[in-house]
């Protein structure tokens, strides 16, 4: 008799357990990997997208600027509200990860901030960033580099404070991705 659940034959099924060893394996090497010089500006980071602070900050300094800033600050701000109810109303309430576990020994306790009592699928965090980069930046091209770098730094970040799998991170991308899809497309259009 296996040890298998009697249904893990099924591809689909296989492929979900892979790709979950392969996310607990990616998080774990992060955790036992020692960064001293990131760990405090990570954390920082971290702490500082809370409830998508930074990407207020940037649509506020933005809306001073008559014209495209000022219309690239309304759609970042859009595609946050958008990224943010779907992850953190819809998504997180349907898959109902738990978060990742964090020893009470970890070799680095510096790098991590309050563990959310949130679900863990997806980034609300990297959704809101990734949402704000990918509205902002067709409406205003010069920004997409910076707000894009910054959107992967909050991500990463998530995984690297210890709060996130990588998986979560993906999918908060995917997700912030779409909610910007939705959002210029509504500009377009005029909704």
């Amino acid at each position: 008799m296996s040890d298998r659940p009697a249904n893990d034959h099924l591809p689909h099924r296989r492929l979900a357990r892979d790709l979950g060893a392969l996310d607990q394996a990616l998080y774990e090497a992060v955790t036992v990997t020692e960064t001293p010089a990131l760990d405090i500006a990570l954390r920082r980071l971290s702490a500082t997208a809370d409830h998508s602070k930074i990407s207020f900050a940037v649509a506020g300094l933005l809306a001073l600027v008559p014209g495209r800033p000022r219309r690239a600050a309304l759609l970042g701000m859009a595609a946050v509200g958008v990224a943010s109810a779907s992850a953190n109303l819809v998504g997180k309430k349907l898959v109902r990860r738990r978060r990742p576990h964090r020893a009470e020994d970890s070799p680095f306790p510096g790098r991590h901030v309050p563990m959310p009592d949130s679900a863990s699928f997806p980034s609300g965090h990297t959704a809101s960033a990734v949402a704000f980069a990918a509205a902002v930046g067709p409406a205003l091209p010069v920004s997409t580099i910076p707000l894009g770098l910054i959107a992967v730094a909050v991500g990463y970040s998530r995984v690297h404070t210890g709060v996130h799998y990588p998986g979560d991170v993906i999918a908060g991308a995917l997700l912030g991705t779409g909610a910007a899809a939705v959002v210029l497309t509504a500009a377009r259009t005029k909704l």
